[in-house]
């Protein structure tokens, strides 16, 4: 482990696992899928982006290689080793406190689902006060159903994921439990999700100052906020 996991996340696996259960030779493993074009269509050219969360960069190359510029941001040092062509910076999203504003500020990963609320409100918080006053926030939230029927499992590369349960720990709070096969490895990862209704996602995007500008994709995980007006 790189330090301490928070309470109620776990990951298990070869090499190192970030506080929040993150596998990182996992992450070098998992596709891309079609979260850039998604970006690419809803953002000005050559953007500049501040992508919360980057991991080990498995959407900020994608980005670079489409002319964006990207400032990388996560807390895992082991993260941001295997990020290349793209400015970094380790520090936990929530602390977050860069003298400058970026075109876009970039919130993927579901991590507005955090099961802590004070935490999601300090992650919102981030993205508000980095954006320019004519920038937008991308944020990736769960879709409908995402905590029923399973187990279920899909095919990435040449593994499975397989979304094993998904139980109610405390009110509001279900622990996620997911398995990650390669013929060569097996990773697990525990982490704890909020679901958020349409309407309590938007009342939180409101309270960071943050409007909703539009839904990017037809299962409404992709939204696209516009800084309020006199808000900072």
């Amino acid at each position: 482990m790189s330090r301490r996991t928070r309470e109620g996340y776990q990951g298990t696996g070869p090499g190192a696992i970030t506080r929040d259960g993150c596998a990182v030779e996992l992450y070098e493993r998992l596709p891309v899928g079609d979260e850039t074009d998604i970006i690419q269509r809803a953002v000005p050219a050559e953007a500049r982006i501040l992508e919360l969360g980057s991991g080990v960069g498995r959407m900020t190359h994608p980005l670079l290689e489409r002319g964006f510029t990207v400032t990388a941001v996560d807390e895992s040092p082991q993260m941001l080793e295997r990020v290349h062509g793209a400015r970094t910076v380790c520090s936990p999203i929530e602390a977050l406190e860069l003298d400058e504003r970026f075109d876009v500020v970039l919130l993927g990963s579901f991590l507005v689902h955090a099961g802590d609320p004070h935490v999601r409100r300090a992650l919102l918080r981030t993205c508000r006060r980095h954006v320019a006053n004519d920038g937008c926030v991308l944020i990736q939230r769960e879709g409908e159903g995402r905590h029923e029927n399973l187990p279920h499992e899909r095919k990435i590369a040449d593994g499975v994921v397989r979304v094993l349960s998904s139980d109610p720990v405390s009110p509001g709070v279900r622990s996620v439990h997911v398995e990650y096969v390669f013929s060569d490895a097996r990773w697990t990862q525990t982490f704890l999700s909020r679901p958020l209704t349409t309407e309590a996602f938007e009342l939180a995007l409101g309270e960071a100052g943050l409007a909703v500008d539009a839904y990017l994709t037809d299962d409404r995980t992709w939204v696209r906020a516009l800084p309020v007006t006199g808000r900072p």
